[in-house]
């Protein structure tokens, strides 16, 4: 009763809240409807596949533009300058290759998940249950940033709750969207989410080019010489547009690049996106309309992680919430609490979305790919029971994503634990993903194995690397990328070769007519 009371009682704790309460409200409300509409597989996950370019676009930046976007670069900006902005372009520069190489054919040959490509032409059981495992794995890893992007944010904005009641808070939410909603929900959810994020980062770009009188040089300048304290408490003064505050070794430069460009085009919440449109134009159409907003969202975070760092400065960043608080704290300095309400509450909104987004790819993946396909042959065994089993899923993957970033804590950055994400998406499922829709030889053999290996491969380096042992680190990278990725696809390249299985011929024609025309495709179910 007395945080309730001291909660109502601080004005900025209030408006913050009633903001928070408002997107809930009218997520829920959204949540409501779509339970409705979504009865029947091809509603539950892929929203019954009507959902126009535009607004696929938009979803699809929604589910892009993360906590590690908003909060994470921002905050990587913030300290580490340049270094932090390398993220803003390899995440931009990464739908490149979900334009040009995955898109159309995802759309065509797929059902609801990237195994359904997989097991067109392979061997379906083995595939399916190693591409579903991949995908829980990559959709748990990026969600644990997530969420600890939202302990990080409840506990700044309401003081009295704490940074594990804050995760839970956002786990149940999100558990919530996806059960009852399913996709349709979801995409919703992400589309409101993307319109309220993109209006607020460009109120704060125009604040802060606001203090330079819009002067671009001008603004630059300012970040020539940054005061900030030094590893050893010592003061110092950086030139925040030289690169080296991170990555000390280019090679790390490097890795992280190859994780960004290619990570994307295997992350499982992206890729099922593209089922949820009617046909393999409106696919390619969305992800040109996602291009054009999610480029006009990182030209926006240079400003205002820069500008946090010109305007506030590095050490005051740490010391109020630290790296992820960045643009919140910025919105409040620029346009007081009111904006920092909004901010926030966008950030949460930002969260609640992705979140949602991986929730439902994770239990997609487990109930259409593994409870059907694997265990029972790719029958169901009572009418309803694959939608059934993704809730189920739902409820457990949240459960898990809660508990592990309860024990992570609020001090890692969720860019660096969303890069590490995006690593290990491409070091397993791009890989086959590509030989499987390119490489005639390609095999049921080669698939498991890329599958595996570059699954293993990539969380085996982050293990033994600098961010987990420290000064013990067997690996010298902060990222693997630049060692699993190339371990994945040879991993799949030997997997085939060494086999003597003779994959279909046939099968291979069949997947490249269908991959390019669209004949036989899936198509949007009648309201």
């Amino acid at each position: 009763m007395n945080f309730l009371i001291s909660t109502i009682a601080a004005p900025v704790d209030h408006t913050a809240l009633w903001m928070f309460l408002a997107f809930v409200a009218a997520t829920l409300v959204i949540t409501y409807f779509s339970a409705r509409r979504s009865t029947g597989a091809s509603a539950y996950f892929a929203a019954g596949r009507r959902i126009t370019g535009w607004q696929n676009g938009l979803a699809v930046a929604g589910d892009y533009m993360s906590a590690a976007s908003f909060l994470g670069i921002a905050g990587m900006i913030a300290m580490n300058g340049y270094d932090g902005f390398l993220y803003s372009v390899g995440f931009l520069v990464a739908y490149l290759t979900v334009l040009f190489v995955v898109a159309e054919p995802l759309r065509n040959a797929g059902k609801y998940t990237m195994a359904d490509v997989l097991a067109y032409r392979l061997s379906p059981r083995p595939v399916r249950a190693a591409a579903s495992l991949s995908t829980l794995t990559v959709s748990i890893f990026y969600m644990i940033a997530q969420m600890v992007g939202a302990g990080v944010l409840v506990r700044q904005l309401i003081p009295g709750v704490s940074y594990e009641v804050a995760v839970v808070g956002v786990g149940v939410l999100m558990v919530v969207y996806v059960v009852f909603g399913g996709m349709l929900a979801t995409t919703w959810v992400q589309i409101i989410k993307a319109v309220l994020l993109m209006t607020g980062s460009a109120f704060l770009t125009v604040l802060v080019l606001r203090e330079y009188q819009f002067d671009i040089g001008k603004f630059f300048s300012s970040l020539a010489a940054i005061p900030s304290t030094g590893p050893n408490g010592e003061k110092v003064v950086r030139d925040f547009l030289t690169p080296g505050l991170i990555f000390k070794n280019p090679w790390d430069q490097i890795s992280l690049g190859m994780a960004l460009l290619f990570g994307t085009a295997g992350l499982p919440h992206i890729l099922i996106r593209f089922y949820t449109v009617p046909d393999a134009k409106t696919a390619r159409a969305s992800v040109v309309w996602a291009m054009i907003i999610i480029g006009l969202f990182y030209i926006m975070t240079t400003f205002f992680g820069f500008g946090a760092a010109s305007l506030m400065g590095p050490d005051y960043v740490q010391a109020h919430g630290g790296t992820n608080m960045a643009a919140p704290e910025l919105a409040r300095k620029l346009g007081g609490e009111v904006f920092f309400a909004f901010i926030s509450a966008v950030a949460f909104a930002t969260i609640l979305a992705v979140v949602a987004g991986l929730t439902i790819s994770a239990s997609t993946s487990f109930a259409h790919d593994f409870f059907t396909n694997v265990i029972h042959h790719g029958k169901e065994h009572q009418p309803g029971a694959e939608v059934r089993v993704a809730r189920i899923t739902a409820f457990v993957v949240g459960a898990a994503a809660i508990v592990i970033a309860i024990l992570l804590g609020p001090g890692v950055n969720v860019a660096f634990l969303v890069g590490l994400a995006f690593a290990v998406a491409a070091s397993a499922n791009l890989p086959v993903l590509v030989f499987s829709i390119f490489w005639r030889r390609f095999n049921t053999s080669g698939a498991v194995t890329g599958l595996s290996v570059g699954l293993v491969s990539s969380i085996a380096l982050i293990l033994v690397s600098p961010d987990i042992m420290k000064e013990n680190a067997l690996f010298p990278l902060k990222n693997p990328a630049l060692v699993s990725i190339p371990i994945g696809f040879i991993a799949a390249i030997l997997g085939t070769l060494l086999s003597k299985e003779v994959p279909s011929k046939e099968k291979f024609t069949e997947l490249q007519v269908r991959a390019n025309t669209g004949l036989g495709a899936e198509k949007a179910t009648e309201h």
